[in-house]
């Protein structure tokens, strides 16, 4: 559970309970005797209910609904005041909100009419007599459902406009991903005209070392296959174009209008400049470098410090970039956001058999850090 719906369960709490306690105490004073209790109960397992609407969105709702048809019939069989009560009437807007923002539409419509049907016409069934104060309870459960209703409808458009603004993401990383596909293939194929236009050579002049000529272009051959099948799964699995050469020198360049830009010094550290990496292995270095100093420049002003490393072993290559930025709670910031920049480092990242990891760091500051098998 998060922190936002840590706090909203307590303020559900603390409302619901001084509804009935203010509902009771009131019934108390007015209707005397233990007339109070009935709703007090039928309020607070509403309320217990709503708690768990998360795990069961459509099972609470049904539960929800049925004591609220059941405290309304009993109100007007047994002689009870009104129902149902402002609690309960706020722990079944919660429920139809939460079945509106969760249950797929029909569900959805069907919870939430339901709820203003009982909601609205309740208390005027459940009254003995026509008075404007089972009127008043009427009006005021019909705005706690227009209140529960519109905020479940509002978290799940929020809800889907971040999932269409997520897919946007990936289709730009696809898109950037096509680009460079056409670099990978000519990267290869050159290297393959340029060893068939050795092998001729050495066949007129050593025609002994014609196979091991045969051999590399074979190998050259397989490895082309080999990236274009990765970049290829990369886009059938999911704004400047990362480079697709064959080494991490690429970087300096990044770093340096990095630093241009944002007048910053970065402390970089990258493996020698002739080492030569696979060219999807260089863009997808290149792009996680890239969105991480962009995400620095976006959420991180107050860091005086920033470290991009590069590092390779025989069995992959470790990406990290961090900031000694003050925590955004003892700064007086909002918490830095993931953004939508990580969808795309991640596609890329697990497309290629790696792990990407991003969040804060101890004491402060943020850290993004991937490993990429070779």
């Amino acid at each position: 559970m998060t922190a936002w719906n840590r706090v909203l369960d307590l303020a559900l709490v603390v409302g619901g309970g001084a509804l009935l306690a203010a509902t009771a105490l009131a019934l108390a004073a007015s209707w005397g005797g233990l007339y109070w209790a009935p709703g007090l109960l039928a309020g607070a397992a509403v309320l217990a209910v709503a708690l768990l609407r998360r795990r069961a969105p459509l099972v609470t709702a049904g539960i929800g609904l049925a004591v609220a048809v059941a405290a309304v019939v009993a109100a007007r069989v047994a002689g009870l005041p009104v129902e149902p009560q402002p609690a309960l009437a706020l722990g079944l807007a919660v429920l139809a909100g939460n079945a509106v923002r969760r249950l797929e539409p029909r569900a959805a419509a069907g919870v939430a009419g339901g709820a203003l049907l009982v909601l609205a016409a309740g208390p005027l069934l459940s009254a003995h007599h026509s008075s404007g104060g089972a009127t008043v309870v009427a009006v005021a459960d019909v705005l706690a459902w227009v209140a529960g209703v519109g905020g479940g409808l509002w978290r799940w458009l929020e809800g889907h406009r971040r999932q269409e603004l997520a897919e946007g993401v990936r289709r730009e990383e696809r898109l950037a991903l096509a680009r460079e596909l056409h670099d990978v293939v000519a990267h290869h194929v050159t290297g393959i005209v340029v060893q068939a236009q050795a092998a001729r050579v050495v066949a007129r002049r050593h025609p002994e070392r014609l196979e091991g000529s045969i051999a590399g272009i074979e190998e050259a051959g397989l490895e082309a296959l080999a990236a274009m099948r990765r970049i290829v799964s990369l886009l059938r699995d999911a704004g400047d174009a990362a480079p697709a050469s064959g080494g991490p020198e690429r970087l300096e360049a990044l770093v340096r209008r990095f630093e241009d830009g944002e007048a910053r010094a970065v402390h970089l550290e990258i493996p020698d400049a002739g080492t030569a990496w696979p060219p999807e292995l260089t863009s997808t270095v290149y792009r996680i470098v890239q969105e991480s100093l962009t995400n620095v420049a976006r959420h991180a002003a107050q860091a005086a410090t920033v470290r991009v490393r590069v590092a390779q072993s025989p069995a992959g290559v470790t990406v990290s970039v961090t900031d000694d930025a003050p925590s955004p709670a003892r700064a007086g910031l909002a918490p830095r956001p993931g953004g939508f920049g990580l969808i795309g480092m991640r596609e890329r990242v697990e497309a290629l058999g790696g792990e990407l990891r991003a969040g804060p760091r101890a004491p402060h500051g943020w850290s993004v850090e991937a490993r990429l098998p070779r």
